[in-house]
């Protein structure tokens, strides 16, 4: 069925809104972009570039599946454009969906041979699906094509580091844009690695609380070395940190803008292993490094169940993070095979909307819920200290829990595991001797993870003493170049 054609009357109104939409969408006006773009397609729905930019303004505010049927139908009106087949990819591969963008990207590229994105949408697609060496040459690639790419450079840092090549890792990550709005509330130049001594230093805050945790460890360090420490994190760290060794000053996020201090430079915290030359077989990882308030910690201990081995457990991360539908549990119920453990006290260690699920557990699994008292993470490590073990998905608890040297199970899922765990290992040079990492074998399947970790509390609360596990490989034998 062919559609009837419209008036030049028509065809003139839906290009003028055409061009409107675009004009809003390039001044950051989304929602007035696509109002002027449906209008646009409702005089003319032949209007195969209004459905394209209507594609993308609907993915830019997460309307997924609308964003991808108007790629797909602009694609099938005009299969020869490349950039919507770009978005298209783009959009799968962000939907955890690398199988079905691998063809896309593909076609992207016999559409646009030259664009250093459609090499980078390739070879992150090739990563997800585990073809790395082919993920490499995609991204050197796109490299060779715009040098100074940052998703380029990012995606090839998580590569490099997830293979423990940690020289060229980190200095792929020096192209990361997340910190740059900090840094220009910081009114002094960049510290570049050069002799910290006698230097009031400002370390500003990056990523997520996991993030701050496992890398707040270089900060005494940089005070072995003279420098005085300011550091900026997220209101929910700012007490934690307060006790961390050389810190003169913790600064929350939010109050930044406003703070002054005498700093002499300022460094972003995760590169602060590129300025100490961080190797697999050289992380500084005495444990422990962070410390829990006595008074905190007693008052915790009064709360928690007199018998049996305590065991944290936390199931979800931020809804927010990429990859939290891979990395998440989908609900307490999927730990219940814990609860049939005996001599084990399960503690509630989950905050945000899944803290609740802890005050309705399945049946015949008895937890003690006390997520929702937790105010920060101060309180956190307090309650932490008091457990015999932690059993947590990649989220932050999963960090401090080790940080503080309480022994800890990280359940860890196989589509995109993050680059700090190492490819093949059961352990964690981050956190040595208290990080044990059990990993799915197969994409979604957390029962089979779940029986494993049963099977192992079961033989712990019976007499054996948590441990790490045994590293798969050597430290140090992933090799160091690019």
């Amino acid at each position: 069925m062919t559609l009837p054609p419209i008036s030049a009357s028509a065809a003139a109104r839906a290009e003028r809104l055409y061009h409107q939409g675009i004009a809003c969408l390039e001044a950051g006006q989304g929602q007035q972009a696509e109002a002027h773009l449906r209008q646009a397609l409702v005089l003319a729905p032949q209007l195969t570039r209004a459905r394209a930019n209507l594609g993308y303004v609907l993915e830019e505010r997460g309307a997924w599946a609308e964003a991808e049927a108007a790629y797909r139908r602009a694609l099938a009106e005009d299969p020869g454009l490349g950039p919507v087949w770009l978005n298209l990819g783009g959009l799968l591969l962000s939907r955890g969906r690398a199988e079905e963008a691998l063809p896309v990207c593909l076609q992207t590229l016999t559409l646009l041979p030259g664009a250093a994105a459609a090499w980078v949408n390739l070879g992150a697609a090739c990563i997800c699906l585990e073809d790395f060496a082919q993920g490499e040459r995609c991204l050197l690639k796109a490299l060779s094509l715009e040098p100074d790419r940052p998703s380029a450079h990012i995606n090839l840092a998580y590569l490099l580091l997830r293979q423990g090549r940690y020289e060229a890792g980190w200095e792929c990550l020096e192209a990361r844009p997340w910190y740059r709005e900090l840094a220009a509330h910081a009114h002094c130049p960049r510290w570049r690695g050069e002799a910290p001594a006698g230097r009031h230093l400002l370390v500003l805050c990056e990523a997520g609380h996991g993030d701050m945790i496992q890398f707040c460890r270089y900060l005494p360090l940089l005070e072995a070395r003279g420098a005085r420490l300011s550091l900026v994190c997220q209101p929910a760290l700012v007490r934690l940190f307060a006790a961390l060794p050389g810190v003169e000053r913790v600064i929350p996020l939010a109050d930044l803008p406003g703070a002054r201090g005498d700093w002499d430079a300022w460094v972003p915290l995760m590169s602060l292993p590129r300025h100490f030359a961080t190797r697999v077989d050289s992380i500084p990882a005495a444990l422990p490094y962070l410390q829990a308030g006595a008074p905190e910690r007693q008052a915790w201990r009064r709360r928690l169940p007199a018998a049996g081995l305590r065991v944290g457990l936390a199931w979800r991360g931020n809804p927010r993070f990429e990859n939290d539908g891979e990395r998440s549990l989908p609900g307490l119920w999927t730990l219940a095979p814990l609860a049939a453990v005996p001599g084990i006290a399960l503690v509630s260690l989950q905050k945000g909307e899944a803290e609740e699920e802890a005050l309705w557990p399945p049946a015949g699994m008895h937890i003690a819920a006390l997520g929702s008292e937790l105010t920060d993470f101060a309180d956190t490590a307090a309650l932490i200290a008091n457990l015999d073990l932690v059993i947590a998905v990649d989220t932050a608890v999963a960090h401090l829990a080790a940080a503080l040297g309480v022994p800890c199970w990280l359940l860890l899922p196989r589509y995109k595991t993050d680059w700090r765990w190492l490819e093949g290992r059961q352990d964690s040079p981050w956190y040595p001797g208290v990080m044990r990492l059990f990993r799915q074998e197969r994409r979604g399947d957390w029962d089979e993870v779940v029986a494993r970790v049963a099977g192992e509390l079961a033989a712990w609360a019976a007499g054996a003493t948590p441990d790490s596990g045994t590293p798969a490989l050597e430290e140090g034998a992933h090799g160091e170049g690019a």
